[in-house]
């Protein structure tokens, strides 16, 4: 499974982002998807996340973003999305695309990440 982002980039707080992730490969195996994010001396950490076979479209999202983060799939174009409103200064990181695969029992794809600026 490859996976690519796109559509980071540099926003004013209170402004809006629509990140995509593209699946590519062994797309069949990958049973949950999901945003993580790392800042600048920090842990990566859960954004949210999206169950695709059991219980599919069934999401999960860390509580700072709550209200603001929408994650989403296109199953006809395996991509996965996460829109962001209402950005705060504290939500710029590097965001990364994940893919957990073989209900867990499989490897755990990541993608290269996206920087994502948000300017007070």
């Amino acid at each position: 499974v490859q996976l690519v982002e796109s559509g980071g980039g540099l926003v004013q707080a209170g402004g809006s982002l629509r990140l995509s992730c593209a699946a590519s490969g062994s797309t069949f195996s990958i049973n949950a998807m999901g945003w993580y994010r790392q800042a600048p001396g920090k842990q990566r950490e859960l954004v949210a996340t999206m169950t695709i076979t059991s219980g599919a479209g069934s999401t999960m999202y860390t509580d700072s973003v709550k209200g603001r983060f929408i994650i989403s799939r296109d199953n006809a174009k395996n991509t996965m999305y996460l829109q962001m409103n209402s950005l705060k200064p504290e939500d710029t990181a590097v965001y990364y695309c994940n893919a957990k695969t073989l209900g867990g029992w499989g490897p755990v794809y990541w993608g290269q990440g996206t920087q994502v600026t948000v300017s007070s």
